[in-house]
């Protein structure tokens, strides 16, 4: 298996879609600011959640290095449908697009 990158500006037609967005960024990163509608699930929590993350499921960081090496494990794993939003958090907020500040996705 493998994972596909996909660009910040595919996002919003992933979602429309039925795509679910997984931060795997820590806590207090993904508190400060994350895409609207990401769950946090970090990184360093992930093994043993595998079962967390379904198919047609966008992973997210802050630059795109974290939600590669979940999507690379995850795909290991034969996890079908993963994405990786390349550029990630910074490059979504770089491009002056909405970020929600919060526990709430």
């Amino acid at each position: 298996m493998t994972y596909q990158d996909i660009l910040t500006t595919e996002l919003e037609e992933k979602k429309r879609g039925g795509a679910r967005l997984v931060d795997v960024r820590e806590r207090a990163e993904y508190v400060a600011g994350h895409i609207p509608s990401a769950v946090n699930l970090p990184l360093s929590t992930l093994v043993g959640r595998e079962d967390d993350i379904g198919p047609n499921t966008v992973l997210i960081c802050a630059g795109g290095s974290r939600s590669s090496q979940a999507a690379t494990y995850l795909a290991g794993l034969g996890k079908p449908g993963l994405l990786n939003l390349a550029g990630g958090t910074a490059g979504w907020m770089r491009e002056g697009r909405e970020v929600t500040r919060g526990e709430q996705p």
